[in-house]
């Protein structure tokens, strides 16, 4: 086996990230909803020490609350919540497309398509969680097209707290539809080198997921 084609196993950890992040992405867990520690465990098949160590990123994050005495629940949607973390996203995303968009190599531009065929097949088959990771995938190829990796990193803490918001967004086939030419209207923007448009664009991206919300969600 070459260097290359090692790759180390995931931890009991990072396995059960993943599938917690799938299980609220899918709406399995509700917001609201507790999480059955000895439930997950026996069907993870793991003790309940990687179990907490998941749930503590996900606290981070602002994805799951802890509360004494009672456990681990599911945040309850917020649409002031979500309000400010796409306002951040705005500074942050704008900056680094701005960057990114003059300097992306003709790969990464092909990635992006590649990421956009699989949002709209995982759209067509109905599969949200598949439909958000490569939805991810588009986004941060371009955002790490910049080669700045702390805002990267930054960014990526406020998709992970926002992920049930786009999985709510995206179960709505209207939404889904808005998004695909949404996305191709800024591809066709990063492969004519132009910026500011991709910027626009994404910023009325954004913008049209959270009024959409607004309509469902109650404030705070």
């Amino acid at each position: 086996m070459t260097r290359q084609q090692f790759r180390r196993p995931p931890t009991a950890q990072e396995a059960v990230l993943v599938e917690l992040r799938r299980a609220i992405i899918s709406g399995e867990l509700r917001p609201g909803e507790q999480v059955l520690q000895d439930a997950l465990a026996e069907r993870f098949g793991v003790s309940r020490v990687p179990l907490r160590e998941a749930l503590k990123i996900l606290e981070g994050e602002g994805q799951v609350i802890y509360r004494p005495h009672r456990g681990y629940f599911v945040a309850e949607l917020d649409i002031d919540d979500l309000r400010e973390v796409y306002r951040i996203r705005d500074l942050l995303e704008s900056e680094a497309v701005r960057v990114a968009v003059p300097q992306i190599a003709a790969e990464e531009i092909a990635a992006l398509a590649e990421a956009l065929e699989v949002v709209e097949h995982a759209s067509a088959c109905g599969d949200l969680p598949m439909m958000a990771e490569a939805n991810r995938r588009f986004h941060f190829g371009l955002i790490e097209a910049a080669r700045m990796p702390r805002l990267s990193r930054l960014v990526r803490v406020l998709w992970d707290a926002t992920d049930v918001y786009r999985s709510l967004y995206y179960s709505d086939g209207s939404h889904r539809e808005v998004v695909h030419n949404e996305h191709r209207a800024v591809l066709e923007a990063v492969r004519l080198g132009d910026a500011d448009r991709a910027v626009t664009l994404l910023l009325a991206h954004r913008e049209r997921a959270v009024s959409a919300l607004e309509r469902v969600l109650p404030p705070r």
